[in-house]
């Protein structure tokens, strides 16, 4: 099995399992990573308020939640963090989005960010998406770093994209080399 793709073309690589990337003894080994249920949006909204300085309202996430890639990583009835990410039609060419990725302060450094990010892309290539892309500040060097390793590289600078001025990064990651 390559690594990213899921066991079989039938396996729903969202559904909640073990997804083998956190070794034994590895902090993050015990979290759990699922689809996000409505019980679940209130721990994200606090996570999303404590990671950024324009959160996303309670809605937005409302709005994803019949997205197959909206995953969740819990630890004994705790979320941890979350991805969000969907997938749009692109003429033949489906583009995937992750749109939001966080992990409470107090679970990072643990691989947690990267697990969901992975399964995240996993669950977009399941969906059909060919691309992804994401935007990201500028200024967060620990997000643009993890992205770069797993794979995204920057395809150009969008000035003034936040609200407060600053500028993101576009970054892409094309799925096929991602699964190679």
């Amino acid at each position: 099995m390559t690594e990213g793709t899921p066991k079989s073309e039938h396996e729903d690589p969202s559904s909640a399992e073990s997804d083998g990337e956190a070794a034994a003894g590895d902090p993050s080994a015990s979290v759990e990573i699922r689809r996000v249920e409505r019980a679940d949006l209130l721990d994200v909204l606090r996570i999303e308020k404590r990671c950024f300085t324009e959160p996303w309202p309670y809605t937005a996430f409302e709005s994803f939640l019949d997205e197959p890639s909206f995953l969740v990583a819990v630890r004994q009835g705790s979320v941890l963090g979350y991805v969000v990410a969907d997938v749009m039609p692109n003429h033949g060419r489906d583009i995937g989005h992750v749109k939001d990725l966080a992990v409470a302060p107090e679970a990072r450094g643990t691989g947690l960010g990267r697990r969901l990010l992975r399964r995240g892309l996993v669950s977009l290539s399941f969906s059909g998406a060919a691309v992804v892309k994401l935007e990201v500040r500028a200024s967060n060097e620990p997000a643009l770093s993890l992205y770069r390793d797993v794979g995204f590289e920057p395809m150009r600078r969008l000035p003034s994209y936040y609200a407060d001025g600053e500028d993101a990064f576009l970054m892409v990651l094309d799925v096929a080399a991602w699964q190679a």
